[in-house]
């Protein structure tokens, strides 16, 4: 796992994520989601590839239940990327490094 990858909470999800200066990816989950585990190496990945230029933090719905509420996270894993505080963009379920690093290049365009 790597050391670049945040984890929040509900206390700590708008200071790290929404008031962030940089984008940020925040990666909705959960310890009993297979799919969740097989993004997180690519997440690992990512967060070294894009050091310096973009957080990765992760949220665990079942602890965290309020912010997976606001954001109306229905299936996980969830993955969300703001920008200023703002939704950039969305993909539910997992996906490959590529589609992911699409998504991100275009938010930091």
């Amino acid at each position: 796992m790597s050391d670049k990858v945040l984890h929040v909470g509900d206390a700590d999800f708008d200071s790290t994520v929404l008031q962030s200066s940089e984008p940020v990816l925040v990666d909705f989950w959960a310890e009993w989601c297979g799919p969740c585990k097989m993004i997180a190496p690519v997440l690992d990945e990512l967060a070294d590839a894009y050091d310096g230029k973009l957080k990765i933090v992760k949220l665990n719905v079942d602890d965290h239940r309020a912010t997976a509420v606001k954001y109306h996270v229905r299936s996980i894993p969830m993955l969300l990327l703001f920008k200023d505080g703002q939704i950039q963009a969305t993909q539910i379920g997992a996906v490959g490094k590529g589609q992911l690093s699409q998504m991100i290049d275009k938010a930091l365009a």
